[in-house]
C-alpha cells in the first residue's frame, strides 16, 4: 500500500459489505455503528437471506469479493456455514451476520444493545 493512501475506513468497509449483500439480494440489510457500545468491533452488518442456500451464497460473495479487492481481506473466522441458518464472518472491525428469516426473528440482534446509530444503506 502506498504511504500517501489512507487505508479504507471501517465505515467504508461496512458499507462495501452491505452493498455486496444487497447485490446478492439480501433483505433487511442493517449496518449498526458499534464504536461507542462495544470494544470488539466497529460495525455490525446484519442481513437476511430467504433460504440456507441464499445465506451461503451471500457469504460466498462477500468472501470472494473482499478477498479479490485491493486490500485482499479475509475474515478471521467464519461460523455457521454448514447449516446456513446464521453465518457469522468476523473481519475484526466489522462483524457480518447473515440469517435465515426464522433465525433473525429469533435472535433479534438489532435489539440487544438498545438504541445504536444505524447507517443508511442503499443498493448500488
Amino acid at each position: 500500500m502506498k504511504a500517501d493512501v489512507e487505508p479504507r475506513s471501517s465505515e467504508a468497509f461496512a458499507r462495501m459489505i452491505a452493498a455486496i449483500a444487497l447485490d446478492r439480494k439480501a433483505r433487511d440489510v442493517v449496518v449498526l455503528d458499534m464504536r461507542d457500545v462495544v470494544a470488539y468491533t466497529d460495525f455490525l452488518v446484519i442481513s437476511t437471506g430467504n433460504t440456507e442456500r441464499q445465506t451461503q451464497a451471500i457469504e460466498d460473495a462477500i468472501y470472494r469479493e473482499l478477498k479479490s479487492a485491493d486490500e485482499a481481506r479475509t475474515p478471521e473466522r467464519v461460523e455457521g456455514m454448514p447449516e446456513g441458518r446464521w453465518i457469522l464472518m468476523d473481519y475484526l472491525d466489522c462483524v457480518v451476520h447473515i440469517f435465515t428469516p426464522a433465525a433473525r426473528d429469533y435472535y433479534r440482534l438489532e435489539t440487544l444493545w438498545g438504541e445504536v446509530p444505524e447507517l443508511k444503506v442503499e443498493e448500488a
